[in-house]
Formats: C-alpha cells, sequence, structure tokens
C-alpha cells in the first residue's frame, strides 16, 4: 500500500482580496492587513476564511513498499497551481491512502476551493463510486473512510471537543513537535522571500504528522511493535542520509529510545 501524508501551509489570497473588496492600488501587505481587519470584526480572529488562502508550499512523507521520501513539491519557484497539481497528479498515479492532521477541516477544503480558482482535474481524488465501485465504500471525500485518514479527527472519535494539536500530540509522544516556525508566522516570512524556510517548516510538520501516524497504526494493530520500532528507524535513516540542516535539527530534538 502507498501512503501519502500531507501538510499545507498558506497565506493570505491578496489578489482575490483586491477583487472581492475593490483594494486595486495596495500592496499585498496593506491587502492582507484590511482582510484581517475585516476577519477580526467578524470573529475576533485574524484566521481568513478557507477560500481566502493561498497555498504556497505542500510537503509530503511517501511511503511505498520499497521506499520512504519527504520532499515539498515542485521547487521554491513553482506558483500556486504546479504546486497543486503535483499534488493531486501523485493522487492520481498512486491512489494512495492520504493522512493528515486537520486534513478534513483545512488542508483539503482549501486544495478544494483552490483546484476550482486553478481549474485543475483530479478525477480520481473526487471518484465515489460511479465510475470505479471500489470507491463506494471507501474514498477520499467521505469523513468516515480510511482513504483519507484524519488523523485529528480519527483519533479525537470524530468529536470537536475531543481534538488536540498536532504539535502536542507528537511533543507526548516523544517525537519533537514544531520547530522552527508556527503557522501563524508563514505570511511575515512569505513577504520577506523566505520560500525555503516555509518549505523547511512544512517538511518537519509532515513529519510529525508521520510518525504519530506509524503510532496509529501499531496501536490499531496494521503495525505490529516491532514493524513499528523498524519504520521509525527506516525515518531516521532516510533523514540522515538527506544531510539537510532541518533533517538535522529534527533529529537532534528525537532522541532514541534506550
Amino acid at each position: 500500500m502507498n501512503v501519502f501524508v500531507f501538510d499545507i501551509e498558506t497565506v493570505p489570497d491578496v489578489e482575490g482580496g483586491r477583487r472581492l473588496y475593490g483594494l486595486e492600488g495596495l500592496s499585498d501587505k496593506e491587502v492582507a492587513n484590511v482582510m484581517f481587519h475585516k476577519r477580526r470584526q467578524e470573529t475576533g480572529s485574524e484566521f481568513l476564511r478557507l477560500h481566502l488562502h493561498k497555498v504556497v508550499a505542500i510537503s509530503v512523507v511517501l511511503r511505498s513498499r520499497d521506499r520512504l521520501a519527504v520532499w515539498s513539491l515542485g521547487d521554491e519557484s513553482a506558483d500556486e497551481k504546479e504546486i497543486i497539481e503535483r499534488f493531486f497528479h501523485g493522487i492520481e498515479k498512486y491512489v494512495p491512502t492520504i493522512v493528515s492532521w486537520n486534513g478534513k477541516g483545512f488542508d483539503l477544503p482549501v486544495l478544494h476551493y483552490r483546484s476550482l480558482l486553478h481549474g485543475i482535474p483530479a478525477p480520481r481524488y473526487w471518484e465515489t463510486g460511479d465510475n470505479d465501485q471500489s470507491f463506494r465504500w471507501n474514498n477520499y471525500l467521505s469523513r468516515y473512510h480510511r482513504r483519507h485518514t484524519d488523523l485529528m479527527d480519527v483519533i479525537a472519535g470524530y468529536e470537536m471537543r475531543a481534538v488536540a494539536p498536532l504539535d502536542e500530540v507528537a511533543t507526548l509522544l516523544g517525537f519533537p513537535g514544531k520547530m522552527g516556525m508556527s503557522g501563524a508566522a508563514v505570511w511575515d516570512s512569505y513577504l520577506a522571500g523566505d520560500i525555503a524556510g516555509i518549505r523547511n517548516y512544512c517538511e518537519t510538520d509532515v513529519l510529525n504528522t508521520y510518525l504519530v501516524y506509524l503510532r496509529f497504526e501499531m496501536v490499531n494493530g496494521n503495525l505490529t511493535p516491532g514493524e513499528y520500532r523498524d519504520e521509525l528507524q527506516r525515518v531516521r535513516e532516510t533523514l540522515k542520509t538527506e544531510n539537510k540542516p532541518h533533517f538535522e535539527q529534527f533529529l537532534a530534538h528525537w532522541p532514541e529510545s534506550p
């Protein structure tokens, strides 16, 4: 089975903000400030509605029968359309189990809106059994199907009152948790042109998600304790061979069990 763990990072869709609110002539930062202000008036929070997010990074862990890889889709110069096309192409190619933390509530709805905006076809992703009967009872869209495993949703028993932050769950399990940045800092980093920093942060986040997923696979019986330990070691060895500073930092915050 192919497992495709993913995480996205977003910034305000300032082009959309200009169009919606008639803000031509303002800088990106000024448009975003107006968008944040309007949202604060609505809810008291600056967190924008999902259709007003723009994707700037998608990082993935791919575990196939003979491969484990961690990377961000596209290169640093890739635009949003290319990044999202690569994401859905991976689903078309591998038909994997996709895994997220709050993907049902954030990542996938954002990707839906942005794929609509860019006109990106993804027939395999949207399949619900009309053309392939195997998707009728296990597809990417239904909340209780495991072809998309939203770990936050599943572990909380589908109770919003029971959800927990990925950072805290990962840390409690002995994994590194968030490192170097937070989602709230992505916009400032984007304005400063630090796309590499955003991608590195996203990659460490998706690694935490994958490690929690491995733990979940052990407790639900899909991995034996020995297989679980082997998979953790595979992650360590993969990160060591990559020889990248943010992976080295991740390993330094992830002590090996005695």
